[in-house]
């Protein structure tokens, strides 16, 4: 290295800029693209089925397909928030059976109003994550053992709540409706633009804002590129949609509450309160945060979310039994987010990687069943999904890690 002048006149170093195109490589293979690389997933799994089965891309079998989605997604949306913490809940599957069985206890049995059964579900599902949640902070118990439990003693207290029959129906229009109700293509449609504007407008008055703030930002034509993906791929979805039955009222719900915990964790101190104690849980406390409270409030969220998640599976069913929330249920709520990409070390996912996932679960799972192979074959290849999410995760940490990046 030559040595031209000295002191303060010595020639800065200069720092090596990668061209966009391999920056964007290395942004993929380091996992901050995690979203693009579960689009293409979905993209070739489609294909692959479309060229075994072509009633797979059918409106009505895409319509179904959401629909199947939608409970998954929602408690995948609380299981992203315990993985944000490096933590896991190995009972969101059985206190979304539980709390469906007393939803469905109190309005079909007892005669109360379906709302104020839902909010009774609802409200059990918050206590039963205050519980466990405490019982992890307070003692220092694993949060994987004490889940376990969970998972082991909630579907006891559900065989309690169905008594001897096992079984309950629902017939309440209310309850049913979540699922079954479907918006004509003009409310689609509508629906459609005004959410695209919505996307457009927050993406570029906060471009704006950041400008003025003195802050980075994405270019133009970056952000101009996102939009119109976004609006291609939500015309085609409405289009989709209206072809069979129309704009499910379930897909708003899974929407609604992804945007809602989006805002929160992208947008408020709390969200980013979950993001520090999952990423150094020491220098969180350190820092002045309260991590006993997120932690808490954490597992609240997911077992409420579960519990949602819960009603809209028994409203899909028409029922309730005592295999609500058991087989593969736990399985495809906490491999749906790891699959597209949040981490299982904690501080880095996304909430739209619950909607991304439970789609990628739900694809593989009804592909399979259009083709009549075995249960067996479904787990199998599930896991092996699940297993490959796991170790590109792992890689792509490695990669940050040689990178000096956390």
């Amino acid at each position: 290295m030559s040595a031209h002048g000295g002191g303060a006149a010595a020639a800065a170093p200069e720092v090596e800029v990668a061209p966009p195109r391999l920056d964007l490589v290395r942004r993929f293979v380091q996992g901050d693209l995690a979203e693009l690389r579960v689009v293409l997933v979905l993209a070739v799994i489609w294909i692959i089925f479309y060229i075994q089965e072509d009633r797979f891309l059918s409106s009505v079998n895409l319509t179904n397909l959401v629909l199947q989605a939608t409970a998954v997604g929602l408690v995948a949306v609380g299981v992203v928030l315990v993985l944000l913490l490096g933590e896991i809940d190995l009972s969101v599957g059985a206190v979304s059976g539980l709390c469906a069985a007393i939803m469905a206890v109190l309005a079909e049995k007892e005669g109360l109003s379906p709302y104020l059964a839902i909010a009774a579900a609802v409200a059990c599902g918050a206590a039963i994550g205050l519980f466990q949640g405490s019982v992890w902070t307070r003692f220092g118990i694993p949060s994987f053992v004490v889940t376990l439990a969970g998972l082991l003693a909630w579907p006891g207290a559900q065989l309690e709540v169905l008594g001897e029959t096992g079984t309950v129906n629902i017939t309440d229009t209310k309850i049913t409706g979540l699922v079954s109700t479907f918006y004509s293509d003009t409310v689609g449609w509508i629906f459609a633009f005004l959410a695209i504007g919505a996307f457009a407008a927050f993406n570029l008055l906060g471009r704006q804002r950041r400008l003025r703030q003195g802050l980075s930002a994405p270019p133009l034509g970056q952000l101009v590129i996102r939009i119109v993906l976004v609006a291609v791929a939500m015309l085609v979805a409405i289009w989709i949609l209206n072809d069979d039955r129309g704009l499910p009222l379930a897909v708003l719900i899974l929407g609604g509450f992804v945007l809602l915990f989006f805002y929160i964790t992208t947008k408020t101190t709390f969200g980013r309160h979950i993001y520090a104690v999952g990423g150094n849980a020491e220098a969180a406390r350190r820092a002045g945060i309260n991590i006993t409270r997120v932690r808490i409030i954490v597992f609240m969220i997911a077992s409420t979310m579960a519990a949602i998640g819960g009603i809209m599976a028994a409203s899909r069913l028409l029922a309730v039994n005592q295999s609500s929330g058991a087989g593969d249920f736990l399985l495809l709520a906490i491999a749906a987010p790891v699959i597209a990409g949040t981490s299982l070390f904690g501080g880095r996912g996304s909430v739209w990687h619950a909607l991304l996932g439970a789609l990628v679960i739900q694809s593989i799972s009804n592909g399979m069943d259009l083709l009549g192979l075995e249960s067996s074959v479904k787990f199998i290849v599930t896991g092996a999904v699940l297993l490959a999410a796991v170790v590109v995760d792992a890689i792509a940490r490695r990669q940050r890690q040689a990178a000096g990046r956390v």
